[in-house]
């Protein structure tokens, strides 16, 4: 992708291209450019972006030189200065000749090696005296170039009726032409005064909508039409485009003005013409079906008030339960947690009381593997102590009576083979004999 910048000349609308080489713009970055006429300095109006981004142009691409630095914006100072001087010598030259001319605007070059002259002129003009006197007193190339007026008016600059700046001046590339007819067809006044800009041409801003009458005029009716309308026959006397209405006078009623929208008529005759031979009116209830569920404009502006304040609403309540349930599950996430945190001592608190079984009947793998702090915990709780487990005699456990059955004794006899096996050396377990 080929990458560029946008870059303005003086205060015109029109933007060049050119190529950054790698050098990071931003807009209103002062540069220095190659153009046709040599160097120039101008103002980034968009920073770097790729050729898809930006609007496809033919040609290659002039680079930027530089950044402008403070010499370079003391040059520019400079020819501005000499700019408003040459504007004032060349009108003195141009009273002292007796041309029929305008002078519009002066431009000095970056390098000052060329001074160019902006003029207007109903007609052609005779200059070449002109030049010779100003070349003279500048001693550097002299060029002068006669402009239209809209021209003129896009160097100037100003606000239009609008109250805005000139398109021309602000971001219009090029002059569109524009035509009397586009004022007829947008129902618009034909007074010059009303559609023509400062320039005392018709407005540009006449091209904007142009497009959108054109496609509305396709479905609406023409003036003068001979119509049916849900009241009666009639003539169309005006046509509203962007409401998509028309004014209808009834012939059952000649003194009354009657508005109805476009899909409520029926187009019997279009234009003007005579009335079609042998039309008979149809019954009152066949033309009431053209009438459509219209209403006033207090009525529709009250429903799409209503329409508007219930989609509002049902915003507001989804995004309020959306902030609901992630309130709740923050704090349903931090209660399991807290849960998580102090659970295990709770458990163990609920579990029941687990019967009184000698040391190491019923858990002799836990033994094994619980380490010498469980196996120190667990000699204690038998009656035992540390000197038990170094081969000193403790006491013989409880050993269980032959009358609690069978099962009671396997259980001693597991506890005896438990207790030989833990112990170092191969000797009888400490402390007690069958």
């Amino acid at each position: 992708m080929e990458e560029r910048i946008s870059v303005r000349f003086r205060s015109e609308g029109k933007q060049y291209d050119f190529d950054p080489r790698g050098l990071r713009c931003m807009p209103g970055d002062g540069l220095i450019v190659e153009t046709a006429n040599g160097l120039e300095y101008g103002v980034c109006s968009r920073a770097n972006f790729s050729q898809e981004e930006g609007r496809a142009r033919g040609g290659t691409l002039r680079p930027v030189i530089r950044k402008a630095t403070a010499d370079d914006l003391v040059t520019v100072a400079r020819n501005r200065e000499k700019e408003k001087y040459a504007f004032k010598v060349c009108q003195e030259k141009i009273a002292e000749h007796g041309l029929d001319m305008k002078l519009v605007s002066v431009e000095c070059s970056f390098e000052g090696n060329k001074i160019l002259f902006f003029f207007t002129s109903e007609g052609r003009v005779d200059f070449r005296n002109l030049v010779k006197s100003l070349a003279g007193v500048f001693h550097t190339r002299i060029e002068l170039r006669q402009i239209g007026i809209r021209d003129e008016a896009k160097l100037l600059g100003g606000l239009g009726i609008c109250g805005r700046p000139f398109c021309c001046s602000s971001f219009l590339r090029e002059f569109q032409p524009v035509s009397i007819k586009m004022a007829k067809t947008q129902n618009l006044s034909l007074n010059p005064t009303k559609i023509s800009g400062t320039c005392g041409r018709l407005m540009c801003c006449l091209k904007y909508e142009q497009a959108a009458y054109e496609d509305l005029m396709k479905d609406a009716p023409r003036m003068d039409s001979f119509v049916e309308t849900p009241d009666g026959a009639g003539t169309i006397i005006s046509v509203n485009t962007l409401r998509e209405k028309v004014r209808v006078r009834l012939d059952s009623e000649p003194d009354t003005l009657r508005t109805y929208y476009n899909s409520e008529i029926r187009v019997i005759r279009s234009g003007k013409g005579k009335r079609p031979e042998g039309y008979v009116e149809p019954p009152k209830e066949e033309l009431a079906l053209l009438r459509r569920g219209s209403e006033s404009p207090e009525d529709q502006l009250r429903r799409e008030q209503a329409a508007l304040a219930a989609a509002l609403d049902s915003f507001m309540a989804e995004q309020t339960g959306d902030a609901a349930r992630e309130q709740a599950d923050r704090v349903s996430s931090r209660r399991s947690r807290s849960r998580r945190g102090s659970g295990k001592p709770a458990e163990a608190k609920q579990q029941p009381p687990k019967a009184a079984v000698p040391d190491g009947a019923d858990q002799p793998a836990q033994k094994k593997e619980g380490g010498g702090h469980r196996h120190r915990h667990r000699g204690h709780r038998g009656g035992g102590s540390k000197s038990a487990q170094h081969g000193e005699a403790r006491s013989p456990a409880p050993q269980p009576k032959p009358s609690e059955g069978g099962e009671k004794k396997s259980s001693g006899r597991r506890w005896h083979h438990h207790r030989g096996r833990r112990k170092s050396g191969g000797g009888k377990p400490a402390g007690g004999s069958e």
